[in-house]
């Protein structure tokens, strides 16, 4: 069980109400007398997120007021109970009563309890949740532990989450689940034909790798997950501006969200033979660097000429796509950090994805508005392929011109995948600028959720 939730029971806990305001101005929400006039006194108009507790007749806590703002509000957080693990007191407290989801208002309870304290010491919230009845606490345990996961190995810096890091981090998770682990490692990248990911790594001193997993039965449903690695990001010898380069520790959130989707694979025992395929690189400078109008082979046979070092990130992964497609998996789905294009159009808290399959389309956005893991359909748009033409090489990884570069990205990948019967692509940011409910500055899990559910539903 998460560590947000009490095993104690419920009768000795003290009860959470869930206030609207049309409810409090109503005089219908309890509780009355004394209770009520003190709450009046203090102030308390039942606004979104508005907090009170209530003080018993011999001084201590008798209930706390959560306000919830307006009901017709649509425009109110699913996750406005994350704020209450900063704001209750040590102790153990229930649900007095439902708010509008009851899942999401406890997954948001145990999202909103995490702290990154790895160089810091952070006082932990120390208050306990007694899991509501009829919530499956299981699975809302393994989305906050996964989502923790995620924000971890995101939030740690450059200086200790390089490729190797990353590596140890997938090997501890497949051990624990009983996966099979292996790694590509150095040069060894271009002798078993992974020259993308090797040209974008060798300019670091820290070796880029191929990090391999499989688990499961293999007579189930292949499904495999791809994510990008790109531990640092300076752009290359197409430099980054100081400002761009701010939180590129980041760059990794496309693996360290696939780590966190396979994590809750794994602990549900989804009937799949699962594959986890991430590359693991630093996009550094150094005289070996590759440089733009570079062309290199890649492992499906097109040549690719550089248009930019700055967009590695697709060539990394094009390699990977392409080992993943080999097996021809009934389900191929890869998430990175990849475009400032897709937070022009859509700002950091809703990722857009692609897919040719119209059935997975709409299952995944029900699945994504189920879980308050919001994600949006973009289009393959066919006619903008033709931006990807190369006079010298069979394709480019960034044309000139700023026009629909989420939507190139996702075009220039699909050109190497073929076998897979669907496949899922997400151009995720992987990080909240500023603290919301359930969500704290920093890293972030986005998409993993969503699919999660699509899985269990599919697979459980």
């Amino acid at each position: 069980m998460h560590p947000a939730f009490a095993t104690s029971s419920a009768e000795a806990a003290i009860p959470i109400i869930f206030v609207s305001k049309a409810a409090w101005q109503a005089a219908d929400a309890t509780p009355d007398g004394p209770a009520r006039r003190f709450a009046e006194a203090s102030g308390f108009l039942a606004k979104s997120g508005q907090y009170l507790a209530l003080p018993a007749a011999n001084g201590d806590i008798s209930h706390i007021l959560f306000g919830l703002g307006e009901e017709s509000d649509r425009t109110r957080d699913p996750f406005l109970a994350g704020k209450l693990p900063g704001l209750l007191p040590p102790g153990t407290f229930r649900f007095a009563n439902a708010p509008r989801d009851i899942h999401l208002a406890t997954l948001a309870f145990a999202l909103g309890s995490y702290r990154f304290d790895r160089y810091r010491k952070a006082d932990a919230p120390k208050a306990r949740l007694v899991p509501p009845e009829g919530v499956d606490i299981a699975a809302i345990s393994r989305m906050g532990e996964a989502a923790s996961l995620a924000r971890d190995l995101i939030n740690t810096p450059a200086n200790d989450m390089g490729p190797e890091e990353l590596a140890a981090a997938a090997h501890h998770l497949a051990q624990r689940f009983g996966g099979e682990f292996s790694c590509i490692i150095g040069d060894d990248l271009r002798q078993r034909n992974f020259p993308l990911i090797h040209a974008v790594g060798m300019a670091s001193p820290r070796a880029p790798r191929l990090i391999d997993i499989t688990w499961g039965d293999p007579t189930h449903p292949k499904v495999t997950l791809v994510g990008k690695g790109v531990c640092f990001d300076t752009g290359g010898v197409d430099l980054k501006p100081a400002s761009g380069m701010q939180i590129m520790k980041k760059d990794m959130g496309g693996a360290a969200n696939v780590l966190a989707l396979a994590l809750m694979v794994m602990d549900a025992k989804l009937k799949v033979r699962l594959r986890v395929l991430i590359p693991a690189v630093e996009n550094a400078v150094a005289g070996n660097a590759f440089r733009p109008l570079d062309i290199f082979p890649s492992r499906k046979g097109p040549t690719v000429e550089i248009g930019n070092t700055d967009a590695e990130g697709r060539l990394v992964l094009a390699d990977a796509l392409a080992l993943a497609d080999e097996e021809a998996p009934e389900l191929l789905i890869d998430l990175g950090t990849l475009t400032g294009a897709a937070r022009v159009a859509l700002g950091p808290d809703v990722p857009p994805f692609y897919t040719n399959d119209d059935a997975l389309a709409l299952d995944i956005a029900r699945c994504a508005q189920t879980e308050n893991d919001p994600l949006w359909r973009m289009p393959l748009w066919p006619a903008y392929g033709a931006w990807l033409d190369s006079k010298v090489a069979d394709i480019n990884n960034a044309p000139s011109g700023g026009f629909a570069g989420s939507i190139v990205c996702a075009l220039f990948l699909q050109r190497f995948v073929e076998a897979a019967a669907s496949w899922l692509h997400v151009d995720i940011y992987g990080w909240t600028p500023s603290a919301k409910p359930a969500r704290p500055e920093g890293g972030e899990c986005q998409a993993a959720r969503a699919i999660y559910r699509l899985l269990s539903k599919r697979y459980g």
